[in-house]
């Protein structure tokens, strides 16, 4: 009797440690659920456009390549990778057009308006890159100029890669309704983060006809009014390249390349009717 109430004791304890296992795991996962990032578009938006490189190459009726040479890169077709879900940029150690490294981007063939822009990637670690999500016009006849094109410019996340907890966001209005009216705008801010290397963030830009509004994992960041200015439509642009921003970026460690910026999707909502 004594020996099997002790095997019936161990029996028991032995699946008390089995269910407390279970149980902690099951709590384990519902905390990191709860943690997980829930960036969702503001009220009143539904879904008009996407894509989520679900594919095994890029859209290109959707996309052009980013093929400018620019700051310390030049931009190749060949490093834009769509792969696992995935889309992904290549950055690498390698000559073109009198630079001594490439990296990549794509820019949306259709121009957007007003709505929800929203997109979820990680950046590279390694030293010396700019990965950006970003709204502007585009000249396709003159694929070298990527700034100041068009009536305004939305740097919804420009991160360089020699700061990992922070990215920068700007905004530049180039023309005013009525000259000399209009008030300035501030245009550049850095904004702290968790180590955006470690996992994948979300940023959202809302675009009205007197407001724009950015987002970083469904938090606001900054709103102003834009009401006094001249507003068009715009593409979608996702890169990242070699640029030593303000010398602080640094330059590439050519041991630690080819590395990658990863984009998990990119989506355009437009106000419900």
């Amino acid at each position: 009797m004594v020996a099997g109430s002790l095997t019936g004791s161990a029996t028991n304890f032995r699946l008390e440690i089995k269910m407390t296992l279970k149980i902690d795991a099951t709590l384990i996962m519902a905390l990191i659920l709860a943690c997980a990032v829930q960036a969702e578009p503001p009220a009143g938006y539904q879904l008009a456009w996407a894509d989520e490189f679900d594919g095994t190459k890029l859209d290109t009726n959707k996309w052009f390549y980013r093929l400018d040479s620019n700051w310390n890169s030049t931009q190749q077709a060949l490093n834009v990778i769509v792969h696992d879900g995935k889309l992904w940029i290549a950055l690498k150690h390698e000559q073109a057009r009198g630079k001594n490294y490439t990296g990549g981007g794509i820019i949306s063939k259709r121009n957007f308006g007003y709505g929800y822009y929203e997109a979820r990637f990680k950046v590279p670690a390694t030293l010396g890159w700019h990965t950006s999500f970003w709204l502007s016009s585009y000249d396709e006849q003159n694929p070298d100029k990527v700034a100041g094109v068009g009536l305004h410019e939305m740097d919804v996340c420009e991160q360089d890669s020699w700061k990992h907890d922070s990215y920068t966001r700007a905004l530049w209005m180039r023309k005013p309704k009525i000259d000399d009216e209009a008030p300035h705008l501030p245009g550049w801010k850095r904004i702290s983060t968790p180590d955006l290397t470690k996992d994948f963030h979300v940023w959202g830009c809302e675009f009205t006809p007197t407001n724009v509004e950015y987002f970083f994992d469904g938090k606001e960041i900054q709103n102003w009014d834009v009401s006094a200015y001249q507003t068009g439509e715009q593409r979608i642009w996702l890169s990242s390249i070699a640029a030593n921003i303000s010398k602080k970026t640094g330059n590439p460690v050519d041991t630690e390349l080819p590395a990658y910026a990863e984009f998990d999707y990119v989506r355009f909502y437009e106000k419900k009717e």
